[in-house]
């Protein structure tokens, strides 16, 4: 299993993207090599940013997402299954990048599930900001700004990803696993990480 040991502030500047991580894995899958995708990317604009400031470092950040599955079936899956499957690759990818992401969605939405709390809000975020700076200093330097920041990129994917209704909802859905997920997520030895879902 990847582990990303360090606690890093990424998701300010390079949040879920599950648009960009579909682009990306279509020109992974049509065979355009790896240091051309940025490129391919900034020329044609194909993320349709209104700029063109972030385009390559975006785009970096989807390769480097994707290189993290090491699973090319996972890949294909991203750039043409149905957005349920696409959407959940896409956590699991972001999820092996983010040691910040995967401890909030064990700590938080897995315990959640397992003791049938149905209630998350922006309470539940800023108490595991709370504890993790009283464990890690790393974290505990970081600005209110930037936690602030973090905490909203964090309510935004679990909106994205189906986990809440919408921004004033506070309540937990059931977020079904799909089985080519769980299947990927199994032959990486990622078990643990079935929790964050609802499994049947």
């Amino acid at each position: 299993m990847a582990s990303v040991e360090i606690y890093r502030a990424q998701l300010t500047r390079e949040p879920f993207l599950w648009r960009e991580m579909c682009v990306t894995a279509r020109l992974l899958t049509e065979g355009v090599p790896l240091e051309e995708i940025g490129e391919r990317v900034f020329r044609d604009n194909l993320f349709q940013y209104p700029t063109e400031k972030s385009l390559k470092r975006m785009a970096r950040a989807c390769v480097l997402r994707l290189q993290r599955l090491e699973d090319a079936e996972a890949v294909r899956l991203i750039a043409e299954a149905p957005a349920t499957v696409s959407q959940q690759l896409c956590l699991y990818a972001l999820l092996k990048d983010s040691r910040l992401l995967r401890d909030f969605m064990l700590q938080v939405i897995a315990v959640k599930y397992q003791q049938h709390d149905l209630h998350c809000s922006r309470a539940d975020v800023r108490a595991f900001f709370l504890q993790l700076q009283g464990q890690n200093e790393q974290v505990a330097a970081w600005s209110d700004s930037t936690i602030q920041k973090i905490s909203g990129v964090i309510m935004g994917i679990l909106i994205q990803l189906g986990y809440l209704a919408n921004q004033r909802s506070e309540e937990l859905q059931l977020v079904y696993l799909q089985p080519q997920v769980r299947e990927i997520m199994e032959r990486h030895g990622d078990q643990a990480w079935l929790a964050m879902f609802y499994t049947v």
